[in-house]
């Protein structure tokens, strides 16, 4: 015992664990349309071999509820060999991109974005999963499954095989509900566990009549994709493996940054922990087997049981590999109904209510994405939905990047003096040119960018065209910095300039002379050393966006 100080509260904890796992490990595979066998095979997967590698320690992998809308829409598409070659393919990207230290910056996805991506899995689960538990063939795209929800209902009232089947799902919710406040040693069995028995139980000493579990054997169902397989693939296959990669990697790695919370023992090596999701993948895929992630549910389970080392993970994996080559017959008595409450049951949890509703009250923005990426994976396809939360999360970071402050300062005599501050960038140009272009053009203007800490490269053009427009003619703008360089090396400070134009002659109006005033050298960076390349020239413009000099424009 002194080499495994911690081998006892790992055992009950891996023994926890593995009640969690079975039902969620039988029901995922059930609900994606693949062998019961396949989810137990993912299971093993996860503890034998993810569970042995270094990266997060008390995280425990498996089938996930999260992608079982993907998968089954694999499926569905290329067919079930296929899937192996998608959980190849995945398993080793994620080895790609551990190896190339990339596993940190998932941890730069939007968060709404994921727990978008959870809502919308979330809707669709539990909107398929109604189908399975009254019996009842389910439609193929998210939309069709929620609006044919009122004719399946119609449907079930009239046939009384569907009434005890979707009795038997929803007692299984009711009990997964009301477990948890179970009092004494009834209250240590996992919910799930519990609710699968005691549907086994009632349909067995009542003979309800509900669908069960179909039972091919371990081996049988195993099937590694052969050679003809990957010959016959096609080219939009590619599209799902990315789907799978993303979706995948970020659930895990969010569920590693969850259980880091859950306790004080090693931090999770995000890239190791990648590498070990994706060796368990590369794993899966030559199995044919399900894809996995890492599963908060069996992970919080197994920090609350007491798991101090990654001994309890590969422990549950071991209990998984005896159940399935010792009791695959007992697979046969459990009602699909009850599996299908399971997996209600987890769709309902991944739909984020309170976060909703906290971001609504805070950061509407934030709320808008995680409900249009939910919107859209419904609507769409898993995939394209994440792409567009994504891409909605990338516009409005920029939009808020780019905030810009501009102020106008007309005393009513001398120049009108601009000051714009913040960020410049192509979003904020039309409004700093209306405001430009709104003031007076028979006097000077000054216009002050010590304020600026950024301005892109639209920016910098278009206010160096509206300098062009309202200057000294006759004067390039090479010819101005060359001016404001000379004034510099004179002694005296191109940072601003006065200018009055002269009176119009006859057939020509003259060029404004510009007389010299004292200016105040800036403290910030923009007006430092570098401001001989970017001062100020006659009427002056700077010559690069990198500074930030008063610009003051002879305005006509």
């Amino acid at each position: 015992m002194s080499r495994f100080p911690h081998l006892r509260q790992d055992f009950a904890a891996s023994l926890v664990v593995f009640l969690v796992a079975l039902p969620l490990c039988v029901g995922v595979a059930v609900a994606s349309g693949v062998p019961a066998e396949l989810g137990l095979v993912t299971g093993i997967v996860g503890g034998l071999v993810t569970g042995l590698l270094p990266g997060s320690s008390l995280q425990v992998s498996g089938p996930a509820a999260g992608l079982t809308v993907l998968v089954f829409e694999a499926v569905d598409t290329y067919g079930l060999p296929a899937l192996g070659v998608i959980v190849l393919a995945t398993g080793l990207l994620q080895l790609a991109m551990g190896a190339l230290r990339l596993g940190r910056w998932f941890r730069a996805i939007s968060l709404s974005v994921v727990e978008g991506m959870l809502a919308g899995i979330g809707l669709v689960l539990i909107a398929g999963q109604l189908y399975a538990a009254a019996g009842l063939p389910a439609p193929a795209s998210g939309v069709d499954k929620i609006l044919g929800l009122p004719g399946a209902a119609a449907d079930a009232l009239g046939s009384t095989e569907a009434l005890a089947s979707l009795a038997v799902g929803a007692g299984t919710v009711a009990v997964m509900v009301l477990w948890r406040r179970m009092p004494g040693p009834a209250g240590a069995v996992p919910g799930a566990l519990a609710a699968v028995l005691l549907a086994t139980a009632v349909t067995l000493a009542f003979g309800v009549p509900v669908a069960t579990v179909e039972v091919q054997g371990l081996l049988d169902a195993v099937q590694p994709p052969g050679a003809d397989v990957f010959g016959g693939l096609e080219t939009g296959i590619l599209g799902t493996i990315v789907a799978f990669t993303l979706i995948a990697s970020a659930e895990s790695l969010f569920s590693a940054a969850a259980v880091d919370r859950l306790h004080d023992g090693p931090r999770t090596q995000y890239n190791k922990e990648l590498m070990a999701q994706g060796a368990g993948n590369t794993v899966c895929g030559v199995l044919g087997a399900l894809p996995m992630t890492a599963v908060i549910v069996r992970s919080s389970a197994n920090v609350r049981a007491g798991a101090r080392t990654r001994a309890s993970r590969v422990l549950h994996g071991v209990w998984l590999l005896l159940f399935a080559a010792l009791l695959p017959s007992a697979l046969a008595l459990i009602p699909l109904p009850a599996l299908a409450g399971i997996l209600v049951h987890a769709g309902w949890k991944l739909i984020p209510f309170r976060a909703v509703a906290a971001l609504w009250r805070s950061h509407r923005g934030e709320a808008l994405i995680l409900v249009v990426t939910a919107v859209s994976i419904v609507v769409v396809n898993m995939f394209e939905g994440v792409l567009i939360g994504l891409a909605l999360s990338v516009a409005k970071t920029a939009w808020e990047a780019s905030q810009a402050k501009l102020e106008v300062i007309d005393k009513g005599a001398g120049p009108v003096q601009v000051y714009l501050s913040g960020n410049a960038t192509f979003l904020r140009l039309p409004k700093i040119l209306d405001t430009l272009e709104s003031l007076p053009t028979n006097r000077p203007v000054e216009l002050d960018l010590t304020g600026l800490h950024h301005m892109d490269h639209a920016c910098h053009t278009a206010l160096r065209n509206w300098s062009d427009r309202h200057s000294t003619p006759g004067l390039s703008w090479q010819q101005r910095t060359e001016q404001a360089q000379r004034d510099l090396w004179a002694g005296r400070s191109p940072w601003s300039r006065n200018c009055s134009p002269q009176p119009p002659a006859p057939q020509r109006q003259p060029p404004p002379t510009c007389s010299r005033r004292p200016g105040s050298s800036s403290s910030t960076s923009a007006a430092s050393s570098s401001a001989s390349a970017a001062c100020t020239a006659p009427c002056g413009r700077p010559a690069s966006p990198s500074s930030s000099p008063a610009w003051t424009g002879c305005a006509r």
